[in-house]
């Protein structure tokens, strides 16, 4: 599948061809912190299917594993874009979902790293979801997303 990506001041975009069945919902307490989110969903793709315009600022963290893990973002705004390999010739970018324009169509086949998911998670489909800010309608399963 054909995804275009990029940050939200549009400083750095990308290009990818990436399998739609590899996306990940990362529970891990360093996603967490990261995004800022109870979770981060990712999509693993090799390196020669990503084109990229743009430099993107990094910063390398150790993982729970030991594992080195090299974190890109935009130093103008700030989005994360894409994990790599922190030692050696990066094979893999995770391409951060959140910043790929189809990401609707790209549900996450596995969720990781479950002992620090949110527990409340298994209840959010329960919450009541406004259709934009929280003085909108309430969305029913009639309304468009």
């Amino acid at each position: 599948m054909k995804v275009t990506g990029k940050c939200f001041c549009g400083a750095i975009s990308f290009k990818a061809i990436v399998d739609p069945t590899r996306v990940i919902a990362c529970h891990c307490s360093d996603c967490q912190i990261f995004s800022g989110a109870p979770f981060r969903a990712v999509l693993p793709t090799p390196v020669a299917n990503v084109e990229v315009t743009g430099t993107a600022k990094h910063y390398v963290k150790v993982a729970e594993s030991g594992n080195r893990r090299i974190q890109a973002f935009c130093e103008v705004c700030g989005s994360q874009l894409w994990a790599t390999e922190g030692d050696g010739e990066p094979k893999t970018m995770n391409l951060r979902l959140g910043c790929i324009e189809e990401r609707a169509q790209l549900a996450p086949t596995i969720q990781v790293w479950g002992h620090s998911a949110m527990p409340w998670l298994e209840r959010f489909s329960s919450v009541p979801m406004h259709t934009k800010g929280p003085s909108s309608p309430v969305k029913t399963d009639s309304s468009s997303p």
